[in-house]
């Protein structure tokens, strides 16, 4: 049984796609650019290329098209390279400021 076989059972689908988003950790660290290898209304799939990746993060989307959003990111696993992240909201000023501020 090959992979092709499965019928997708997600609420909202995930779609292929090899597009570059901004990952900002911080304030005051450098914004990195990682690869979106899918993407849904819920979430993305990233590929880090030596990149460490603290449990929120703001991503910016490069160009348009797709259901992915602007905003604050959440991890729910990690494999390898790659990282799966939910969307839990915009992005704000605050979120920008995270991990590094204290409030």
């Amino acid at each position: 049984m090959s992979s092709l076989d499965f019928a997708e059972k997600r609420a909202n689908p995930r779609n292929r796609v090899g597009r570059l988003a901004t990952l900002k950790l911080g304030v005051e660290i450098a914004p990195r650019y990682v690869l979106i290898t899918n993407m849904s209304v819920e979430g993305v799939r990233l590929r880090l290329n030596g990149i460490d990746v603290v449990d929120e993060f703001v991503l910016l989307f490069h160009g348009s098209g797709g259901p992915a959003r602007d905003g604050t990111y959440k991890v729910v696993w990690r494999q390898g390279r790659e990282i799966g992240a939910k969307f839990v909201g915009p992005a704000t000023e605050k979120r920008l400021t995270f991990p590094n501020s204290i409030d």
